[in-house]
């Protein structure tokens, strides 16, 4: 069988404060994971301790091992940003040296009337604002006049919300396909993210209809190049949106971290080889940004169950990778993201584990991907 590599995103996994942390506006406690299971009295991961994770950070209930069955560390990211965006293009050998701008006092006069000419209405809202409580906030007059919510946050992010009975998915996908075509430098955001939710003043959700929008990344990345060297190629969650496809053969939306993983057991079970992305959203989107650090340790304690599922089908000369892309410390004030090193859990069927301690770039992620099919990573490109 041909050789597989999985890289697990834990979004928002993050496992301490960065060097910069600060510079980012993030107290330098940040945690996400060992502040989670410190706020949840401690949570039971074995799995996950027997790779490794206790000896990366302090995780209350989960101890170091002696003899990790993954090599383990942390990433230090080197790109101007602690986004979905940031982090996952650096995995993949793309740094962003200068930032996408934000808007935190909302988008400037000229771009949101280009977006009403697009949508055809006035739109509500235009403020940085938790996606959860702008819709309960603004989503009564919304169903009442039709006006799209449009909000942003700490990221450099374009999100337009609407309610699926008010406007069809296809249309809010079109309004914002077209708003990132409108989207250009000075105002070139990084992503604009279609927000379909459904239900009743009081009881809004979110749906699985989200649709992201990102710039296209520059070539080649490690997923152009492992294409070039022939290692197919799939996505699950949302990163075929991060990359716009280039680089990802194939894949699949998700509507959760269970049917992420679901996914990425089937493509294990399929025995074609090559690689699997996975983004495991919940982590960040359910917990993170609306601060609930019981609800993130249950993802985590739900993950950790699922996790032999992937290990008891590796093989010699498969490789799991297990990180994150950024911090959200649910115990952290505020809803945005923190400035984190990502942890790494790099799992060899045959191989022992062994200390990597603190590295330079996410980019190790890739790398170590492109070593699993004996090839050579492309150069780092800078943005």
């Amino acid at each position: 069988m041909p050789p597989r590599a999985i890289v697990l995103v834990i979004d928002s996994g993050g496992v301490g404060a960065a060097p910069d942390a600060a510079t980012f506006h993030d107290d330098m406690r940040v945690n996400t994971l060992g502040n989670t299971a410190a706020a949840a009295g401690g949570i039971r991961l074995p799995t996950l301790a027997r790779l490794g994770l206790g000896n990366v950070t302090a995780v209350r209930g989960v101890a170091p091992v002696e003899s990790p069955l993954a090599s383990y560390g942390r990433l230090r990211e080197i790109s101007a940003g602690k986004d979905t965006i940031t982090g996952h293009w650096e995995m993949m050998n793309i740094i962003i040296r200068h930032a996408f701008p934000t808007y935190p006092n909302g988008f400037p006069t000229d771009v949101v009337e280009r977006f009403e000419a697009i949508a055809g209405r006035r739109v509500l809202g235009n403020r940085t604002a938790s996606g959860t409580q702008i819709i309960e906030e603004l989503g009564e007059e919304h169903m009442r006049t039709a006006r799209p919510i449009l909000y942003t946050s700490a990221d450099s992010v374009f999100q337009v919300a609407a309610h699926e009975d008010v406007v069809p998915l296809d249309t809010l996908w079109r309004w914002c396909e077209q708003a990132r075509q409108m989207l250009v430098p000075p105002n070139r955001v990084n992503r604009v993210i279609a927000r379909p939710f459904r239900g009743e003043l009081g009881h809004f959700v979110r749906t699985a209809g989200r649709r992201d929008y990102a710039v296209a990344p520059p070539s080649p990345s490690i997923l152009d190049a492992l294409q070039a060297g022939g290692v197919p190629t799939s996505g699950i969650g949302k990163i075929s949106d991060i990359y716009c496809c280039q680089g990802i053969a194939a894949g699949s939306r998700t509507g959760d971290n269970a049917e992420g993983l679901a996914r990425t057991v089937e493509w294990l079970d399929a025995g074609q080889g090559g690689f699997c992305f996975t983004n495991l959203n919940d982590f960040d989107s359910k917990y993170g940004h609306r601060r609930d650090p019981d609800g993130y340790a249950k993802a985590l304690i739900a993950l950790d169950r699922r996790l032999p599922e992937i290990l008891d089908r590796l093989k010699d000369g498969d490789r799991l990778i297990i990180t994150a892309d950024h911090g959200c410390d649910p115990t952290a004030p505020g809803t945005d993201h923190t400035r984190e090193f990502a942890p790494l859990l790099d799992y060899v069927p045959g191989q022992p584990g062994r200390a990597l301690g603190e590295q330079d770039c996410f980019a190790q992620v890739g790398m170590r991907v492109m070593e699993t099919f004996g090839l050579r990573a492309p150069e780092p490109l800078s943005v």
